[in-house]
């Protein structure tokens, strides 16, 4: 787990990958801020990443947890590793159904 990487969500729909850069800046040396968007409309999803150069950096970043930015209080965590997703839409993989 990288704990450098921050997952940053319920931000207002204004932020941009810049302005979040921004918005962290001054708890350390950002390597990247990127802001999750819509693949059909390319709108904001709400949430984003932002990773430091250091971990003591994501540390003390996490301070922004529960601040209000535009309105809408923001959530910051250490980003876990993205889980596996399973294709085709089926909430249950077959052999946890049962049968009647």
């Amino acid at each position: 787990m990288d704990k450098n990487k921050l997952f940053v969500g319920s931000l207002p729909w204004s932020i941009t990958s810049d302005s979040l850069k921004s918005l962290f800046a001054e708890f350390g040396e950002v390597t990247e801020a990127i802001i999750i968007n819509d693949r059909e409309t390319g709108r904001s999803k709400g949430f984003g990443f932002v990773t430091f150069a250091s971990p003591e950096a994501a540390q003390k970043a996490l301070e922004l947890n529960g601040k209000e930015i535009e309105g809408r209080t923001i959530v910051v965590n250490v980003a876990k590793p993205r889980e596996e997703r399973t294709g085709g839409g089926d909430r249950f993989r077959r052999d946890d159904r049962r049968s009647y």
